[in-house]
């Protein structure tokens, strides 16, 4: 058992050298990576665990290797797809650990001597009080930081960020005494594109989905226009680094038309 395992391992690490060496001969590097991190529950359930918190947890703890090889591929932008509207409705027992856990690393990534800048988006006021407070803290201690910025999307809904959106323009534009006459007259994708949660930030360039579902199920609606999407059969927690170079590689490959 143990000579297979170093023989898997020597394999594993010959096919990332493989893959990186591929990597460095293409400079198409995706500026802004999105990831819906799917299959927490299900890697706890066939790991034998009966509290899916610990598929929460190993997940959690797989996002610090993410933001690792994000950092050596020059990705400048990482969204992190924690938790959506949807998910806030289930049962507070497997919830409230949830929201707990997402806090922690989130906490965790904006300690000092971490190199990367938090922003939190999403609804922030479905949210509980205390866990609010902790992203919004998180996102104004990081602010000033170089780093890659890590957008922890909690709470967050495509539509509902469309919705938010249009609210906020339709807001802004009537404090400056306008009307919706006026504003109908004017409306282009750009003023709603400025009221997004990810204002001011690229669009991703490429979208990644673990667990081997092959939808969006709402991430991204609208900045997802032009972005490849790469899916992994692995669960979030079993994501590895080959997995994540093998996402790099085919993106490198494509052909962006950009609609054209």
């Amino acid at each position: 058992m143990a000579l297979r395992t170093r023989v898997k391992d020597v394999a594993i690490h010959l096919y990332e050298w493989i893959l990186r060496r591929e990597l460095s001969e293409n400079t198409q590097v995706p500026k802004h990576v999105g990831v819906v991190l799917d299959g927490n529950r299900r890697w706890a359930r066939e790991a034998g665990f009966t509290d899916v918190a610990h598929g929460h947890r190993a997940g959690a703890r797989k996002i610090l290797e993410l933001l690792d090889w994000c950092g050596d591929a020059n990705v400048e932008v990482v969204t992190l797809w924690m938790l959506s509207t949807d998910n806030l409705n289930r049962p507070a027992e497997e919830l409230a650990p949830l929201l707990d856990i997402i806090a922690d690393i989130t906490d965790e990534l904006a300690e000092d001597g971490k190199p990367w800048r938090v922003r939190h988006v999403g609804a922030i006021d479905m949210l509980p009080a205390e866990h609010a407070e902790r992203l919004t803290n998180a996102s104004n201690k990081t602010r000033d930081r170089t780093g890659i910025q890590v957008n922890v999307a909690v709470a967050y809904g495509g539509r509902q960020e469309i919705a938010d959106a249009v609210r906020k323009l339709l807001q802004s534009h009537a404090e400056r005494g306008g009307t919706i006459e006026e504003l109908a007259e004017v409306l282009d994708v750009d003023h709603i594109a400025e009221h997004l949660y990810t204002s001011g930030q690229p669009d991703p360039d490429l979208i990644i989905r673990t667990s081997g579902e092959q939808r969006l199920s709402g991430f991204m609606l609208w900045q997802s226009a032009h972005s490849e999407f790469w899916f992994c059969e692995a669960y979030w927690p079993g994501f590895r680094r080959t997995d994540f170079l093998r996402a790099m590689r085919e993106y490198a490959k494509r052909h962006r038309r950009y609609g054209n």
